[in-house]
């Protein structure tokens, strides 16, 4: 692996641990410039196509979908850590479905699902594009409906 540094091509691995979900982190040292690093690797698997409600089949994007939670927790108490983990839990339960194709909903309602266990206020933002609510009084039955839970 090439040093982010110096772009020097021999480094070194000094630590490796591995994550629940398959992943392996590796510390890193580069032999020219002696700076230290981490590195993340993480299996490629065939995640299924998501089709979307117009009918249109696009790749799932884990950056995608990374960018969406973050949108929804932006200026929230949620560490990034959290984002991360919703992210890879969604993946890895569309990975242990097996199959070539999933309605996008069906992520949706996933991430919707483990964001109300995070944080209600996140949950409400990604529930107006989510579910669509358009006005005000749609916006304002889904805060009853939660507090009422």
């Amino acid at each position: 692996m090439k040093c982010p540094y110096c772009d020097h091509s021999k480094t070194r691995v000094i630590d490796t641990s591995h994550d629940a979900r398959g992943g392996t982190r590796r510390r890193r040292v580069c032999d020219q410039c002696k700076q230290r690093y981490s590195s993340y690797e993480r299996p490629i698997l065939a995640t299924p196509l998501l089709i979307k409600r117009d009918g249109i089949r696009e790749e799932f994007s884990r950056d995608k979908l990374m960018a969406g939670i973050r949108i929804a927790c932006e200026k929230r108490p949620v560490a990034a850590t959290e984002i991360e983990r919703i992210a890879g839990e969604v993946e890895a339960e569309l990975l242990q479905m097996g199959r070539a194709e999933v309605k996008s909903r069906l992520v949706g309602d996933k991430v919707i699902r483990k964001l109300k266990e995070l944080d209600e206020v996140a949950y409400i933002r990604y529930a107006i594009v989510y579910l669509g609510l358009n006005d005000l009084s749609a916006i304002r039955s889904e805060i009853d409906r939660l507090l009422g839970e």
